[in-house]
C-alpha cells in the first residue's frame, strides 16, 4: 500500500508529523512508518488521517490491483 500523507501535509499548510501526530493521538514515529510504507495502519487511523487532510481514503492511499 503507498500514501500520499507527505504531499497532502505540505500542500495542506504544511503540517508537520509531529502535528499529524497530535492530531491523530499517534506518535511522531507511527506518522514516520506509515508515510515510508513500514506500517499500514488501522482502518480507524486511516478514516481519521483522510478525515484530517478533508480527503477520501483513495485520495490518501493507493492499494496496488493485482496482475493476472
Amino acid at each position: 500500500m503507498t500514501n500520499n500523507i507527505r504531499a497532502l501535509r505540505f500542500s495542506r499548510g504544511e503540517m508537520t508529523q509531529a502535528e499529524l501526530a497530535d492530531r491523530l493521538g499517534i506518535t511522531r514515529q507511527t506518522v514516520i512508518a506509515i508515510e515510508q510504507g513500514k506500517y499500514s495502519p488501522s482502518l480507524e487511523v486511516a478514516f481519521q488521517i483522510a478525515r484530517v487532510f478533508r480527503a477520501s481514503l483513495n485520495e490518501v492511499f493507493e492499494y496496488p490491483e493485482e496482475e493476472s
